[in-house]
């Protein structure tokens, strides 16, 4: 039990039905939607779309989803894959000939087809009780009359804005400047969008006036986008991967998502007694960094587009996890890996959702960078998307860039099962961070008995590109430690991700988690 004397919230519990995400509003509107008779799949898309109001740096129209969903009275998880993928005209041959090691960041060669709108739309139909058009209602109101900004939304919009370019200036800066907190933020230009979709369904979005605008608009860019490109969008059902770890199995979004690597992660820790360490202290940082490095070393070598992907069954074997902690000196960091050639960043919203009839729905919804690219399209302001700079221009690499090519993506959405029973959807947002904040948050309840809030809360640690980052609530002697096991011990610039979960137990109650590091919140009925 946390010391009620001190800074922090409780769990929520309720019964009924309840939602986890980083947006108050948007927390509402999915128990609003179950309350009048949805179900857990109806409330992800009605929050998930307010997301992309209330968080517009982080997500949008314009981006990719993934998803978990268990059905009601059943214990089997399944896996929607929402990504886009790469225009046919994209070349990676060309990218190099022009100069490239990397696609441009910002650039509008990093531009994939925007999956997400698709995926809502399916998510909708296969699964979905309520009409698209009253899961939009809440988002077109929010769009047009505004949403006061957040804090962390304002802190994040302060940081990304110099980005924004041409038309995305208009759409998200007020009077040239980013909304300070509690300024009201609208998207006319969104409604509009929005009230095409809820008219036409998938067809509002990928043809017609708003097809046009994004085509049109990705071509005075320069892109090579088509309205071809962007019709053949199309989301597709999948099996996730999964793997032990200790008392329960953690499932995960299949590639092109990188769940695989929380997966070896997790399996590379169970080699270790992470449970007789101090859970904040020196030691177990220093093990969990020399696992992430071996992880991700094998995600930057394998994972990539599903029809492209190479060995997974060689990265999830038992074998693999054992030789790779063979590796790991607890006295001695290893050097650091070499530096990734594709992008990652930490800019993403999760939502889970469970109803009173135990659907439980895992869903993460991003545009990558700060807003995206940059760019928006000119008449209903949708930001693009900038997911392309996950590839690699490699030559031969499986994740090389290519036509019609879905690049290796960081956002993963996962799920719990204990005994064969789904016992807890849960993310963690934060980029590259998202398989050691899936780790991290399955070892704090696994090894040490934490409840979800008390886990998400805890101080995070992530062996990254540029150092060892640790949050301000380790201690200066395990700052000064891990420098003597030779880490590059750094300050993260911002929170180390923003986790949100709901334990659905066996008695029947519902508890939820959501991370002090964003705005959201649990909340249920």
């Amino acid at each position: 039990m946390r010391d009620f004397q001190l800074p922090g919230r409780s769990a929520t519990y309720a019964a009924n039905g309840m939602c986890a995400t980083s947006h108050p509003l948007a927390a509402q509107i999915a128990v609003d939607v179950l309350r009048r008779g949805g179900n857990a799949a109806d409330a992800a898309v009605a929050g998930a779309v307010v997301l992309g109001l209330c968080e517009p740096q982080m997500t949008g129209l314009g981006g990719d989803c993934f998803v978990l969903l268990k059905p009601a009275g059943e214990e089997r998880v399944l896996a929607l894959n929402g990504s886009g993928r790469a225009p046919a005209g994209l070349s990676a041959d060309r990218l190099r000939q022009a100069g490239h090691e990397t696609v441009p960041l910002r650039g509008v060669e990093a531009v994939t087809l925007p999956g997400a709108v698709d995926a809502f739309c399916r998510l909708n139909a296969d699964w979905g009780r309520m009409a698209l058009a009253d899961l939009l209602a809440p988002a077109l109101h929010y769009a047009e009359n505004g949403i006061p900004v957040a804090p962390r939304v304002a802190f994040d919009w302060h940081q990304d804005a110099a980005v924004l370019k041409g038309a995305a200036r208009d759409h998200f800066l007020i009077s040239g400047r980013a909304p300070q907190v509690g300024q009201v933020f609208r998207a006319p230009g969104q409604a509009k969008a929005l009230r095409h979709i809820a008219e036409r369904g998938r067809a509002g979005f990928y043809e017609g006036e708003v097809a046009d605008d994004l085509i049109q608009s990705l071509a005075a860019l320069g892109g090579t986008h088509t309205h071809d490109d962007l019709a053949a969008t199309q989301c597709d059902w999948a099996e996730p991967v999964a793997a032990p770890y200790k008392s329960v199995t953690v499932a995960e979004h299949p590639p092109n998502g990188q769940g695989a690597t929380a997966l070896l992660m997790l399996k590379i820790l169970s080699h270790f007694d992470l449970a007789a360490l101090d859970p904040w202290g020196a030691e177990r940082a220093h093990i969990e960094a020399e696992a992430a490095k071996l992880a991700y070393d094998a995600r930057n070598r394998f994972l990539a587009d599903a029809d492209y992907t190479v060995r997974l069954d060689h990265m999830l074997a038992d074998e693999t996890a054992a030789r790779l902690a063979a590796l790991i000196d607890q006295n001695r960091a290893m050097p650091d890996p070499q530096a990734l050639t594709e992008a990652v960043h930490r800019d993403t919203v999760y939502i889970t959702v469970v109803d009173r009839d135990r659907m439980a729905v895992s869903l993460i919804y991003s545009i990558f960078w700060g807003f995206g690219t940059g760019h928006a399209s000119e008449k209903f302001g949708i930001l693009f998307q900038n997911r392309g700079a996950g590839f690699s221009l490699i030559p031969g690499h499986p994740n090389e860039a290519g036509p019609g090519k879905r690049p290796m993506h960081t956002i993963i959405p996962g799920m719990v099962l204990a005994n064969g029973r789904v016992t807890m959807p849960f993310g963690v947002m934060g980029g590259a961070y998202q398989p050691c904040g899936h780790s991290r948050l399955v070892s704090n309840l696994e090894d040490f008995g934490l409840d979800i809030q008390a886990a998400i809360d805890a101080p995070r640690s992530f062996a990254g590109p540029d150092g060892l980052q640790l949050e301000r609530g380790y201690p200066p002697e395990v700052w000064a430690r891990l420098a003597e096991l030779g880490h590059k011990v750094v300050a993260p610039r911002v929170p180390l991700g923003g986790a949100q979960a709901i334990v659905i137990g066996a008695d029947g109650v519902l508890i939820g988690g959501s991370d002090p590091r964003k705005d959201g919140l649990a909340l249920g009925y």
